[in-house]
């Protein structure tokens, strides 16, 4: 599914932005399930369920949601209750394109879908996944699906290119976990960080080491992201899953592994609560 040279790009960028990712069908599958969540989301004032699997809300909003103008910034582990949501996670493009970077044999960790509904308050602080999914060595993979057009007006990912070779950061600051790299590392990503942009049904692979972070959405158009996280199958988890789901750990492409490859010299554990989403981590408050 993928080219040498977009291969080679992803190894040295840390990132890298297909087209074609899912079908028309699939992706069409997936926005119209979540049409479906957001109206339902109109009826609740704070996050609602079923719950997932550890009990937090699968639902969350923002402190502005209301009725008119539903602020839904997330749905945690979709493929837990959507067969759309499970179809596109295990058998898809974008899972061929992810063994391509990182190897045949695969391992699902967990999904979410980020939303950014129009003129919403979300925003994603600077971080890098690895810090919140350490494995044993750093083939993993963040997918993150595009189900609308993103643009550089309409609160596109953007990445800081080359950041997945350097050290993974800490998020603990004054002896707090908040979520987000210090403040002096995120005015330096600004200033290096490029939008991940692409039209619908494509993919944005990312590197888990990668630098990373959004700004609000301050246009009329929606920037929703279908996310999910791939291992390779020789990579084991340093700490429990933050989103724990009843995939975890199931082989998507190839075969499991008796061995664990290590390649990471020390980490960070971070700490992993129940809250709605990460972004009341980061201190963006929920609804209610």
């Amino acid at each position: 599914m993928l080219g040498q040279d977009q291969i080679d790009s992803f190894h040295r960028d840390g990132f890298l932005v297909a087209p074609d990712a899912v079908t028309p069908a699939q992706l069409a599958a997936l926005n119209r399930t979540l049409t479906g969540w957001v109206d339902e989301s109109r009826a609740h004032t704070q996050p609602f369920g079923p719950p997932c699997i550890d009990g937090r809300a699968r639902f969350d909003m923002g402190a502005e949601h209301t009725a008119a103008r539903p602020a839904l910034r997330r749905v945690n582990c979709p493929s837990d209750i959507s067969p759309e949501y499970e179809a596109v996670m295990r058998d898809s493009a974008m899972v061929d394109m992810v063994a391509a970077l990182i190897g045949e044999n695969l391992k699902f960790l967990h999904c979410k879908i980020n939303l950014k509904l129009p003129c919403s308050n979300t925003e994603v602080g600077y971080h890098q996944d690895f810090a919140y999914v350490p494995h044993t060595n750093s083939d993993v993979v963040t997918a993150l699906l595009m189900l609308d057009d993103v643009t550089e007006d309409n609160g596109a990912l953007t990445v800081v290119p080359g950041s997945h070779k350097g050290p993974v950061h800490t998020l603990y600051h004054g002896g707090h976990f908040t979520g987000s790299v210090s403040d002096e590392l995120t005015a330096d990503a600004k200033r290096r960080a490029v939008p991940a942009i692409g039209k619908a049904g494509s993919v944005c692979l990312m590197h888990a080491r990668l630098l990373h972070g959004s700004a609000v959405n301050r246009s009329p158009r929606s920037r929703n992201l279908y996310i999910c996280i791939y291992t390779a199958a020789d990579a084991a988890p340093l700490c429990r899953n933050s989103l724990p789901n009843t995939h975890e750990g199931q082989i998507v492409r190839g075969r499991a592994s008796r061995i664990v490859r290590c390649d990471v010299d020390r980490v960070e554990l971070p700490i992993i609560t129940s809250a709605a989403s990460f972004f009341a981590t980061q201190g963006q408050r929920s609804a209610g």
